[in-house]
Parts: structure tokens; sequence; C-alpha cells
């Protein structure tokens, strides 16, 4: 049988010690066969001294289950003579007599034989049976193929595989194979039974996903359970921020508040006027901010602190916004309803003014590959420039307000504004399909997340909503606590995985939310006026730093930071734990 003649030599057989098969199978155990043949043998229920005796203080894990899924991972890890121990001790046996005759079955390629085991094990779906021959014959085949018997494998395919009505495509592409002189070895390798081994042991992993859990344990189940337990610890924790992702078995995860940057590290003050907003570059190593000095700063991130690179001067008026390139080598700056400036990072030097005769600039944005740029008008349109100045469209229309906010999303698809008081616009510039996100309070500005998944929204009646705009846009979250009734402030997301939301205030505070619970973890005191604009260091859970109306910019830390610059700061007050 399994597409071995009778009258082959032996040597062409396969033979494999029981200690082979048990590592072929995963470490499981496979008892020898009873005598007679698989058809007198039916699947029996597994048996345990306890029934459906329970264990754990909870009394929802079932003795039974777990202690097939230990000797599963006893065989897993290379335990073999632990885990036949625990099944002989315990009684509960990992596979049921017909089960171990089935894996023994498919690892020695008795393929004929195993199809007939297999609905003997007790399966109650007719296509999961189907499923599973239609794997066992495939293997029979492929194998006949590689022992040169063309007639044969033709033979399996029309008379064993095609009649289950299985994946017809896939019978198509079998068929090819047989057609195909390439699949068809014209020498034997000298590892051919290792191969072939190999081979039979990954098609019984695929078995072990398709047949049920009650009749053969998944392979790596306990792992999985240990996994997932962690990954829930972790995200229930109101405070993990950490970048040491390493969680111990031994306790349940817990992170304290010395996770989330609360201490005012530096205070940076080279602006002349109020600074109305900052933004970290991608790769965390810059950080620039504009002011209404009509000036744009870009600062250099250390380990130890922040110091100023270069002040961009050139505007005539105050800088409403900043962008920086995907590589992070040039800035866009942004004057209120004046002109964009492109500038190179490492120079400091302008590179290009983009203006429109008439007009005024009030927002600006780069495509993802760093070849376009964006930037919204005060006459409400949108238009998108080669870098060289060059206008390749622009979308007229009631598509961006005076004072706006300018995402596009990671894809380069869609451009993102707010487009009436109330209204954010998402434009599909390549469809050409326009979707909204309706609020009923007017919107001030919003922050696209790192994946380009979800927007946040800061609105008149002092909220910030979240929303999901994958589809159609849904409201997923609403975070409140912090004060607005003037100004625009702004707020971003942030912390590892971005799994936090902060904003300013007019209260001079920086507020901090978990982002999936909603609930309001910190508050920062500090600043001596509003607190516009905030933004976290995407390459540094632990920095935050905050623009404020008191014409400074606060570099916040963990407490237990001890700070210690390589150079003296000439540009602001620097902290030492907290300490001038």
């Amino acid at each position: 049988m399994g597409g071995v003649e009778d009258d082959e030599p032996a040597s062409k057989r396969m033979k494999l010690s029981s200690e082979e098969l048990r590592r072929l199978s995963n470490g499981s155990t496979i008892k020898e066969p009873v005598a007679g043949s698989s058809r007198d043998l039916m699947a029996r229920p597994l048996q345990s001294e306890g029934g459906e005796e329970v264990v754990g203080s909870k009394g929802v894990i079932k003795k039974v289950e777990f202690v097939r899924i230990i000797a599963k991972a006893l065989y897993s890890l290379g335990y073999i003579k632990s885990g036949a121990h625990l099944e002989e001790e315990s009684g509960i046996p990992l596979h049921s007599s017909v089960v171990n005759v089935f894996m023994r079955q498919i690892l020695e390629g008795n393929w004929d034989e195993s199809v007939v085991t297999l609905r003997n094990i007790g399966l109650t779906d007719e296509r999961t049976v189907k499923s599973a021959s239609f794997l066992i014959l495939e293997q029979k085949l492929f194998e006949l193929l590689d022992e040169e018997k063309a007639m044969d494998a033709l033979n399996t395919l029309r008379t064993e595989i095609a009649p289950l009505g299985v994946n017809d495509s896939r019978v198509r592409e079998l068929s090819s194979y047989i057609v195909s002189p390439s699949y068809c070895s014209p020498t034997r390798s000298p590892k051919q039974d290792t191969v072939r081994a190999r081979s039979r042991s990954k098609l019984l992993e695929e078995l072990q996903k398709l047949l049920p859990a009650t009749v053969m344990v998944p392979e790596g189940r306990l792992e999985h359970l240990v996994e997932q337990a962690l990954v829930l610890q972790r995200d229930a924790c109101m405070f993990h921020n950490s970048l040491d992702k390493e969680m111990s078995l031994y306790s349940d995860h817990q992170c304290g508040r010395d996770q989330i940057p609360s201490q005012a590290l530096q205070i940076l003050q080279a602006h002349t006027d109020e600074v109305w907003f900052l933004q970290f570059s991608h790769n965390g190593k810059y950080l620039a901010s504009s002011s209404n000095d009509q000036s744009a700063i870009i600062w250099e991130v250390y380990e130890t602190g922040v110091s100023l690179k270069h002040k961009l001067s050139g505007h005539q008026k105050p800088l409403s916004s900043v962008s920086w390139s995907p590589d992070d080598r040039q800035l866009l700056t942004c004057g209120a309803e004046e002109v964009v400036r492109r500038w190179d990072v490492s120079s400091g030097e302008c590179l290009h003014v983009y203006e429109k005769t008439g007009l005024g600039m009030v927002s600006c944005g780069w495509s993802p590959d760093g070849k376009w740029i964006f930037s919204g008008l005060n006459d409400k349109s949108i238009c998108m420039w080669e870098l060289d100045g060059k206008e390749l469209e622009c979308w007229k229309g009631q598509r961006t307000l005076k004072i706006s906010d300018l995402e596009i999303t990671g894809d380069g698809k869609q451009i993102i504004s707010i487009c009436r008081e109330t209204a954010i616009l998402l434009l599909d510039r390549e469809a050409k399909v326009e979707r909204f996100i309706e609020e009923d309070q007017t919107i001030t500005s919003f922050s696209l997340s790192r994946d380009s998944r979800f927007l946040l929204i800061n609105l008149l009646n002092q909220e910030i909503h979240l929303w999901n705009i994958e589809g159609d846009p849904k409201l997923v979250s609403k975070y409140r606590g912090h004060k607005r009734t003037r100004f625009i402030i702004r707020s971003c997301f942030g912390g590892l995985e971005q799994a936090f939301i902060a904003s300013g205030s007019e209260d001079s505070l920086v507020y901090i939310w978990h982002r999936g619970t909603g609930e309001l973890i910190e508050t920062l005191p500090g600043h001596s006026g509003a607190v516009n604009c905030v933004s976290w260091n995407p390459a540094n859970p632990h920095m935050l730093a905050s623009a404020s109306d008191d014409r400074t910019i606060r570099i916040w830390g963990l407490n237990n930071l001890s700070t210690k610059r390589k150079e003296p700061c000439s540009n602001g007050i620097h902290y030492c734990n907290g300490v001038y």
C-alpha cells in the first residue's frame, strides 16, 4: 500500500525506529498498532481518573485537557520520556489508540490504510474528513511521482483525489505536475528517505491543524495560551511604556507611573514669542518648533538632552506649522497665510519657497515618498507641487479652512484636512472619492496616527475624539479633562505602540490619557502659559515635548532619569533629576 509495490526490494521501503517516529510526529507518543485491521479500531473517549475533574482556583480548567496540553508541550520540547511518564502516571493518554495508529501510518507512508483509519477516528464533519483525505492522497501522489510512477500517480488523481470534490483548482494543478517532466526526479537522492520523512512529518503538522483539537492537540497550544495571557496582562497595564519587552511567567505584569514621562528634564528658551507648534522627526533625532516670532528652530536630540541646531529665518509672518520629510533630511515650514519654505536639515539652508500670487499658505505636508509636497491655501483649495515648485494638481472648492491641519496617509492616497467647521475631508486623490467625518462641535485641530488608521480630533467643547478612518469612519473613544476656550490646542498619539494620548491645555498643563481606556493618568504642571502643542518622540516612548505661550519648550522624561549633558546647555534651563 501507499504507492510501494509488494514486490519492491525491501531497501526501498522507509525504515524508522520508534524513537524517530516520536520525533517526526512532533514528539507525541505513537503506540504500536493493535493486531488486526485498522477498520476494527473505533474511537474511544479519552479516559482519566478524574473524568470532568477541574484544576485551578476558578474551576474552569478541565484536568484532562490540561494534562494533554502539558504532555504535548513536553514532547514538543524534546522531553520524550517525561511526556510518556506523564501519560502513564496520569492515566490520560495524549492520543487515543486509533489516532496513534493513524499517525504511524502517515509517517510510514501507508496512505490507503491511513485514509481508512481517518474515517474510524470519529469525525462528525464530512468536510474535514475529505479535506484531510485530500492532503494524505496529495502526499501519496507526490511520492509516486518522486519514484517515477507517473501512471500510478495519475490513477490516484483520477480515482481517489478528484472524486473527493475538494479544491478543484488544486486538482488541476496536480494534473499539471504529472504532465510536466520537471516534477519527475531522474535519479534518487542519497538522502531521499530523510527528505521524505521530513515531508511526512510536515503533513502530520498540517493534519493536526485541520483535525479537531479533541482528536489531536494543536502544536504549540500551551505556548499560545501562555503568550495570550502575557499579552492580555500587558494590554491591561495602564502604564505599560517600556522598551524592555521581557515579561516574566513568575509574576503578573504591572508597570508603575514611572514609565510615563512626567519630569521636566529641560526647558528650551530660544524663541522670543509664543511657541505655536512643534514636531519630532520620524527617527526621533530632531525636534522642530515654530513660533509667533516668525522663526522656526531645528533642535538636535541626544540621549543626554536637546540642543539648538539651526534657527530658521525668512518668513514675514508667524509660523503656524512644520512638517518633516519622510527621510528627515528636509523640513517644511508654513507661515500664517504666507508661504511654505523647504529647508535642508543638515545645513539650515532654505532650498525653495512655495507661493501663489495673491494667496497665502495655511498648511503643509509631504507625500510618503518625499517627491511632492502638499499645501492648503486660504482660498480653501489644496495644491500639490513637485519639489522644484512646479504645480501638479489643485483641488479647488471647500477643501480646507484658513486655520487647518493637513495630513497625508502613509500610502499617499488620502489627503486629510478640515473642510468645514464641523467636518473633516478624507480625499482619495487617486480614486477621486471623498469621505467625511462629521462632528457636532467646531473642529480646531487633528492628528493622524503613525499607521494612518486613526484620527485624533480636538473640538471646541473641550473634548478630544478618536476616530477609526478605515472604511466608514467610526468614533472609537473620547478624552476629557483639558481646558480650551480661546486658542487652538493640539494633541498627539504617543508612547510605546502609541498607547497614550497627550494634549496641551489652556490651564498651562499637559494632559496624558490611556488610549484604550480613556482614563486620565497624568497632568504635568510647569508651564506658565497655555500649552499649544505637544509631540511624543516616536523613537523614544520616554520623551515628550510641549510648546507654550510662555515662549518655552519643555522636554519631559522619566522621574528616575539622571541626565548629564555632553556640552553645556546654552539655550535654556536644564534639569538633572528634577533639580536646577
